[in-house]
């Protein structure tokens, strides 16, 4: 029998995530999303003395570490409680949970790339009280989501790296780049003759000469989060910088790319979850507050409309719930997951984007105001869709992975 009960540990830490969400998101919610590059730093404040004060951080999956044979151990929960989480942190406001001082997409590609030294340090750093942000800088002017076409360069030069080139639509990019121990993962190439196999992941730490934030961008929602854009001009890092190893092998570069994707795919996921419950609570309780009934378990053809789509949407968002519980148990456990993260990533997408615009053409007039904040979530929704691969790129990988295609045979 499968059991989806969660402890009741587990049960309180949502409960205090979502007091935090409820009592400190909500109330200035909509006044980030109109002030988008004013940044509430009593908030931060006090989520990062939260954060830091935790004592099982942990983002990503370490293959590195294995239980020891003769000591059975407990299961491995970090991405699992992660996602949980992040869907309650996020039914408060996704642009603030983004913005939020912890590791992000950075943390989540040196626990995919990095050594076990790497790691260890990393991870020590942040139990430590640092770094507050990070962020990982990918896509570029010449590209979106391929990131298999990497322009930036690394150039050793001596005891240094040397990194050249320009990065787009870096979240949390000015956070991580500017402020005290915040720091950047950069993708670039070490070898262009190479292709994919030349990309390498190199850590920045926050205000290094040479990089510098050119623009940070006036967004559709989530903007409580900045979105920048980084230029990288000669700027010169320590050799131990570069995530694992410098040689250029098939198996490695832009496989890290992709084994990043698959630990953040199910926590994006995950924050579509939080904004399509936000979006699916209000209705519910608009509807009790007008008694208007939902009444379960009669024949579908006597639903009236408005039943028929609030239990659509109910069915939308628990689909797309189990998806990303199974991507995160999968990473936890050591399994491959690149299949499971894509299908919840995608599917996480078209559920919010459909539940958020269905609750504003339930409310009508009143949705579609800025007196509440369904209008702000269907905004907020729809990047889900966009970042951390698209909804069209994750599709094409699900058909490579359940055909077990290649790139080249299916495009």
């Amino acid at each position: 029998m499968i059991d989806f009960e969660l402890e009741p540990q587990v049960l309180n830490q949502l409960k205090m995530y979502h007091m935090v969400s409820e009592q400190m998101m909500r109330p200035i919610s909509r006044d980030c999303d109109e002030h988008e590059h004013q940044k509430p730093t009593q908030f931060y404040d006090s989520m990062w003395a939260a954060s830091a004060a935790a004592s099982n951080i942990q983002i990503g999956h370490d293959k590195s570490k294995k239980d020891e044979p003769s000591k059975p151990s407990a299961p491995r929960r970090a991405t699992v409680l992660t996602v949980l989480s992040t869907e309650e942190l996020c039914w408060g406001d996704a642009g603030l949970y983004l913005s939020t001082p912890n590791p992000g997409l950075g943390g989540a590609a040196v626990m995919a790339a990095g050594t076990p030294e790497q790691k260890e340090h990393f991870l020590k750093r942040f139990k430590e009280g640092k770094p507050k942000w990070g962020a990982m800088a990918i896509t570029e002017p010449s590209f979106g989501s391929d990131s298999s076409a990497v322009a930036t360069t690394a150039t050793r030069d001596g005891d240094n790296w040397v990194l050249d080139g320009n990065k787009i639509f870096v979240t949390a990019g000015q956070m991580s780049a500017e402020k005290s121990e915040g720091f950047v993962v950069v993708w670039a190439t070490v070898d262009k003759s190479a292709g994919r196999a030349g990309i390498k992941p190199f850590v920045v730490e926050h205000n290094t000469p040479g990089m510098t934030v050119t623009r940070v961008e006036n967004k559709l929602g989530i903007r409580a989060s900045d979105t920048a854009a980084i230029t990288f001009d000669n700027c010169r890092i320590p050799l131990d910088s570069i995530l694992g190893s410098a040689e250029v092998r098939k198996e490695g570069g832009f496989k890290d790319v992709m084994a990043t994707f698959d630990a953040t795919r199910p926590i994006v996921a995950a924050m579509a979850l939080g904004v399509g419950r936000a979006a699916l609570d209000f209705v519910r309780d608009f509807l009790k507050q007008e008694n208007v009934a939902i009444r379960y378990g009669i024949s579908p053809r006597r639903l009236t409309a408005v039943e028929r789509d609030f239990m659509e949407m109910e069915a939308q968002l628990q689909a797309a719930r189990l998806l990303t519980w199974r991507a995160a148990w999968m990473l936890d456990t050591g399994k491959r997951n690149s299949l499971e993260a894509s299908m919840a990533k995608a599917k996480a997408g078209l559920a919010v984007t459909l539940i958020t615009q269905k609750a504003v053409e339930l409310l009508g007039p009143l949705g579609y105001s800025r007196k509440i904040l369904v209008e702000k979530w269907m905004r907020d929704a729809k990047i889900n869709d966009i970042f951390e691969g698209t909804q069209q790129i994750n599709m094409i990988i699900i058909a490579r992975r359940i055909l077990n295609y290649s790139s080249k045979e299916l495009n």
